[in-house]
């Protein structure tokens, strides 16, 4: 499965267990197993670099297991095929995110100008909630 120019994961590495679907779809989802059940080991997988391994750690979040093995399940569809078929898109755009190294950080202070228009509004800020206040009435 091609993910990107520089990676390519081998049929081997993926893993799919056929389950029923929940939800609604009458007898058709208790006849036919048609959710797919997409295991990937991203822990000992060698078509991923370090960097990208551990991008796609986190990005992956609960759907990682602890033994590292990411587990995405698809359902949306009522034909096997075209779950079949989500599952890898989905699994594919999560590692292609993953690829992409995150921009870094430019550090950047406020202008002159916007310090002093934050100062004045927390001026006025003040006043009104002062002017609002109900001491003086009398």
């Amino acid at each position: 499965m091609r993910v990107t120019r520089s990676i390519t994961i081998d049929e081997s590495e993926l893993t799919e267990r056929f389950i029923h679907a929940s939800g609604p779809g009458g007898q058709n989802v208790n006849k036919v197993a048609t959710a797919v059940e997409l295991r990937f080991d991203v822990r000992h997988s060698s078509s991923l670099s370090d960097a990208v391994r551990a991008r796609l750690t986190t990005l992956a979040g609960k759907r990682l297991s602890s033994a590292g093995v990411l587990v995405i399940a698809a359902q949306r569809f009522r034909s096997q095929a075209r779950n079949r078929e989500d599952a890898r898109a989905r699994l594919a755009a999560l590692i292609e995110a993953a690829a992409t190294p995150p921009k870094p950080r430019r550090a950047t202070k406020p202008s002159r100008a916007a310090k002093r228009r934050r100062l004045d509004d927390k001026r006025h800020a003040g006043t009104r909630k002062r002017e609002r206040s109900g001491s003086g009435w009398d």
